[in-house]
């Protein structure tokens, strides 16, 4: 009996010794293999391409202008002087084709504004037959009356053609050609003035939109504006003008609807 217990606890102490022996065992682990110590060798950050600035505003004085890169060699030039109108002096040049710039001071202002043109058919038409029929490069003809009309402002036409330039002066003509070129010219101006009046006030004083568009319909009746259908697309434009009170966008369409009723 006593022999058999000896063996039982014999059994026992083994079992707890190599129990032992396992925990032991797993506590111990096998060192990592050490990581390289050489980094990996990183690209060069590519040098940041700096952005120009776009500047759209128009500058506070000077020559200022937002005319977009146009090529064109301009052959018509128009120049009109008053001090003390709205625009005291107006300036265009264009091209054969009608492609050109307008310029012009407001009253009390330094600042020159300079926008593209583009003349339509129509225009360039009336201008050409003009300059034709006045024999314009070749005449020497003075086409100023001997009355002086200069407080109604002075124009100075001057056409660049073929290697010959002449510059005719006059605020007044019994001419009819000489007063359709100067007629015809002040209707562009008219139109591309009040497109400037426009734009600024849509932009920054909506409430003067409909006051511009009763001009705009006045100009048309007396019939200062240079090929009035071509300005549908832009009328039809604002009368869709959410930004506008109703009453401009309301005018905007019945001016539509008089220059169709014109062109019938």
């Amino acid at each position: 009996m006593r022999q058999a217990v000896n063996v039982i606890v014999f059994l026992m102490l083994f079992c707890l010794l190599a129990i032992g022996l396992n925990a032991q065992s797993k506590k111990t682990k096998r060192p990592s293999k050490p990581k390289s110590t050489t980094a990996a060798p990183q690209s060069t950050p590519a040098t940041p391409t700096e952005t120009p600035t776009k500047r759209n505003e128009r500058p506070n004085s000077g020559d200022a202008t937002n005319v977009s890169t146009v090529s064109y060699t301009p052959v018509y030039f128009y120049e009109f002087t008053r001090p003390g109108f709205a625009y005291e002096r107006i300036l265009i040049e264009h091209d054969e084709a009608g492609k050109g710039k307008i310029s012009f001071s407001k009253s009390g202002s330094d600042e020159t504004i300079s926008d593209p043109i583009q003349l339509t058919a129509v225009t360039m038409s009336n201008l050409t037959s003009a300059f034709t029929s006045l024999n314009f490069l070749a005449s020497n003809e003075n086409y100023q009356t001997e009355r002086d009309h200069s407080n109604m402002g002075n124009v100075s036409i001057t056409v660049k053609k073929d290697g010959k330039q002449r510059t005719a002066k006059y605020n007044w003509t019994e001419n009819k050609q000489a007063k359709s070129l100067m007629d015809e010219y002040r209707r562009i101006a008219n139109e591309y003035t009040w497109k400037f009046e426009i734009a600024v006030a849509c932009e920054n004083q909506p409430l003067q939109t409909p006051s511009l568009m009763t001009t705009l319909e006045s100009y048309i009746k007396r019939n200062e504006i240079s090929d009035p259908p071509h300005l549908v697309a832009m009328l039809t434009d604002l009368s869709t003008n959410e930004r506008l009170p109703l009453l401009a966008r309301d005018h905007a369409i019945k001016i539509v609807k008089q220059i169709e009723k014109i062109k019938k």
